[in-house]
Parts: structure tokens; sequence; C-alpha cells
């Protein structure tokens, strides 16, 4: 954990679909003095065919993430108390690891991930590109999820059942940064 006064840094981690974007944006909402950034809003240089990269052992250094670090450097220096990452890999990443004080893992049924991600991402599309992609899906997009599985879920500090509502996954979330955040602050005094 870092020293000092720095921000205290959550990354909300999970499968695409398994609602990441939105438990970072309504934990941002009830945490105080805090700001969010957001993995999907970024162009990063990474591999370009990431079966190939799961298939190979998912080396997480082989994604450039200076941008993304270099964000997060710039609002540890803001008088925040708490930075909340959208952000898929936990600790998983040498550079990133270093800066995060929480990794969430949502643990989200493969299944429901999927449905929610053809409903965000696919609502007006033809019914035929929406079979290509569950095609794709299963033969061999799945690898993807199953890695985040393997690799992501077991290398977070807290796991939440992202069945459960909004507020109660955010409820976890908070009682576990109060909890770790009141701890960081009783050994500075």
């Amino acid at each position: 954990m870092k020293k000092g006064n720095q921000p205290f840094v959550i990354a909300i981690s999970g499968v695409s679909g398994g609602g990441k974007t939105t438990i970072t944006k309504h934990l941002n909402d009830r945490l105080f003095n805090s700001k969010t950034l957001f993995f999907d809003d970024y162009d990063f240089d990474g591999p370009n065919d990431i079966i190939h990269w799961v298939d190979n052992g998912a080396n997480y250094d082989e994604w450039n993430l200076d941008p993304f670090i270099k964000d997060i450097n710039k609002l540890l220096s803001e008088p925040l108390d708490f930075i909340v990452l959208d952000y898929p890999f936990a600790y998983k990443h040498s550079k990133t690891s270093q800066l995060i004080d929480l990794a969430v893992y949502i643990d989200t049924p493969l299944d429901i991930a999927m449905a929610r991600r053809v409903i965000r991402d696919f609502k007006n599309s033809s019914h035929k590109r929406i079979l290509n992609e569950m095609e794709n899906y299963l033969s061999q997009g799945r690898r993807g999820y199953l890695e985040m599985l393997k690799t992501i879920k077991p290398n977070s500090d807290i796991i939440v059942d992202g069945t459960f509502s909004i507020s109660r996954i955010v409820n976890e979330i908070y009682d576990e940064i109060l909890r770790l955040f009141s701890k960081r602050l009783l050994s500075f005094k």
C-alpha cells in the first residue's frame, strides 16, 4: 500500500459486460472527493490477436498502458481521497499494480455478462451480426473470458457477486474501502 496522503486507488475488474463501468460510476457517486478513470476511454497498444495472446500465456505487460498510468499519476498528485478505476487487469500489469490499493473483481456469470454485452453493443444490429458474434464467442472469444476467471479473479483483493443489485455491490465495496481507508489513516497517526 502506498504511503503518505495520496488518494486511495480502487480498481474495479471483471469480464466485458460484467458491470465494471456501472459499478465504477455508482461507487464514485457514493465516495467523497473522488475521481474516475475508464479503461475503455483509451486506445492502448496491445496484442493484435487477443486469443493468440491468451493461448501464449496472457502476459499483461504486453499492453502499453502508459497514457492510463500517466493519468493515474496525475490524479495521485491531486488533493483527492479516492480514485476509482474501471480497469480489467487488477494487479496483473506490473506498472499499474504498484498504484492500486484495492482490486475488486465483479464475479458475473459468463452468460449474464454476454447477454449484457449483446444488449449494450448490438441493440441496433441485425440478427445475422448478433449470431456471428455468438459464433465467434463460442469458437474462440470465450477463452478470453475464461482467462480473466483464471488470472484476474484470484489476483483480486475482494470478489463480489455480479448478480447482486448495483446498490448491494456498491455497498459491499464501499464497506471494504472504508475499512481499509480507516486502517490506513490510523497508521499515519
